[in-house]
């Protein structure tokens, strides 16, 4: 194989159709590579075959449906059946579209291909990336059919996908911190998720306005943000924080706010299509969650030249944030030290414009031409040890 040859590169993914951010990332990078490397990139779905991509593809880029249907509605009583009936048929007609295809490398977002990947039969090599943290993908709750068993099972599944995990030829994480946790494993790589667009305002630091943006879901700690916020409100009035989301917790939180007298301070906004423009309008940006796969919005937020003030969380923080720089951490769940930190950027005009400024920097490491090359990288690494072989 000749390494200056373009690279052929299947993504597996369950569908384009969803606004998440797999797919977004996906989008960005499957578009870069192709136009800046010439590689030829392939996207194989199992579900919503029938939906445009939500996100723009670049038109070179061929989507292949493999038709399963993990997500059609059947009754309770047949799921299980349908279950090993639908994996049956995605692991016949995976196979049969790589030996198609017959790619460099085939890559996983970490779904249901991750259990037969390894018995795929076209030669590709194996690459899986995860865009959440250790403790969230062996401990989702609601992981398809294992929400129906009991404990010792879901135990006996966390076991497989570690040694799943193991027999990839690399597994990417996001960030270091999250490296650290999966120590059963020697095949880590860290590539962190790129900058998701090229902002055309900076803020001026003039506004007395706090952003934050997340889904309403315990995760994101908007509840312990808010109870940060009851204090900044007594002491700043003229200072608004507007929460930039939507999700099951709206009406929770409302409440929570309309409890603590600060409605006229604090704002559940919904979603924007541009959030560029919302951060550059704001002077700081808070994250409040109690943990992140990555923290993107944190990256966002900094290209907009916001100064962060994040909990500690993991994982994500503490590999975006240089503490004291260009943003400050507060230990996870500590809402006393939430509000110092925030007190003290609000007290501090010019310390503010510094980390702002500082940010702008900093996050010029996450963007997407710096990125793709981690990425450029680590496929030639892994084509070389392969030829060397």
């Amino acid at each position: 194989m000749i390494l200056n040859k373009p690279l052929k590169i299947v993504y597996c993914i369950p569908s384009l159709a969803v606004v998440g951010g797999g797919q977004r990332i996906l989008a960005i990078k499957a578009n870069y590579f192709v136009e800046k490397y010439g590689y030829e990139i392939h996207v194989v779905i199992t579900d919503n075959g029938d939906k445009q991509p939500y996100f723009h593809l670049h038109p070179s880029i061929q989507v292949h449906n493999l038709d399963v249907n993990y997500d059609r509605v059947v009754p309770l009583y047949r799921r299980f059946f349908s279950y090993f009936y639908n994996r049956h048929l995605h692991k016949k007609r995976l196979n049969k579209c790589l030996k198609q295809l017959n790619p460099d490398f085939t890559v996983l977002m970490l779904r249901r291909e991750l259990s037969f990947i390894m018995k795929m039969t076209d030669g590709s090599i194996k690459i899986a990336e995860n865009h959440f943290e250790k403790h969230s993908y062996l401990n989702n709750a609601n992981y398809g059919l294992l929400r129906y068993f009991p404990k010792f099972i879901w135990k006996k599944w966390q076991k497989k996908q570690i040694e799943c995990l193991k027999k990839i030829r690399k597994f990417v994480v996001l960030t270091y911190e999250d490296a650290e946790q999966w120590d059963e494993l020697n095949n880590v790589a860290v590539i962190p998720n790129p900058l998701t667009f090229i902002p055309t305002h900076i803020s001026s630091y003039s506004s007395k306005q706090v952003i934050a943006v997340g889904r309403y879901v315990h995760q994101k700690g908007f509840d312990l943000l808010i109870s940060a916020w009851k204090v900044i409100a007594s002491k700043h009035k003229d200072w608004l924080l507007k929460i930039y989301g939507d999700g099951p917790l709206r009406e929770a939180l409302q409440q929570q706010i309309n409890d603590a007298g600060i409605w006229d301070s604090c704002k559940l906004e919904f979603p924007v299509k541009d959030i560029a423009e919302k951060y550059a309008e704001s002077s700081i940006f808070v994250l409040s969650s109690r943990f992140e796969g990555f923290g993107l919005v944190i990256v966002e937020a900094m290209a907009c030249g916001l100064p962060v003030i994040s909990f500690d969380c993991p994982c994500g923080p503490k590999d975006i944030i240089m503490n004291n720089k260009d943003g400050m951490l507060v230990s996870s769940g500590d809402v006393d030290g939430l509000v110092r930190q925030l007190l003290y950027l609000i007290e501090h005009d010019e310390r503010r414009k510094q980390m702002g400024n500082s940010a702008l920097v900093n996050v010029q490491r996450y963007k997407i031409e710096n990125i793709a090359i981690l990425w450029k990288d680590l496929f030639n690494m892994l084509l070389q040890e392969k030829n060397s072989k």
